[in-house]
């Protein structure tokens, strides 16, 4: 009985230090900031900081339109992960969580379904 619960807790140890160490899959690109200044500055072109700052962000915004489809169709089979599969922790995995994490969720069922209301309620308000 005393080497099952070494073993357990062992276990229990290696995924909490396994699931806390994780890096992003994607390089993360900062911007400086750009102080602003009182008077609009005039560019060679003829054309003021503000009207380009103005442009840049119509740009983005159209850009952002087709990325907001990618965003519902990933909120679609998360959640459709999550009610066949959160057994297995499918939604966990398609998101790419901490393997350690998975695991764990996966032996405690979920953290005997605390743990997984808690993703239920971060996948439908967007936060998961």
């Amino acid at each position: 009985m005393k080497k099952i619960k070494i073993a357990l807790v062992a276990l229990m140890v290696t995924l909490m230090v396994a699931g806390t160490t994780s890096y992003a899959s994607f390089p993360v690109k900062t911007e400086p900031k750009k102080e602003q200044s009182g008077s609009a500055d005039v560019t060679k072109s003829g054309v003021s900081s503000a009207d380009q700052e103005i442009a840049k962000a119509s740009s983005k915004a159209e850009l952002q339109k087709p990325a907001q489809k990618q965003i519902d169709e990933e909120f679609l089979i998360t959640l459709l992960l999550f009610i066949f599969l959160w057994g297995l922790a499918a939604h966990r995995w398609y998101k790419k969580k901490p393997t350690g994490w998975n695991i764990l969720f996966i032996l405690t069922a979920g953290g005997c379904g605390v743990w997984a209301l808690i993703d239920l309620i971060n996948i439908l308000t967007g936060k998961f």
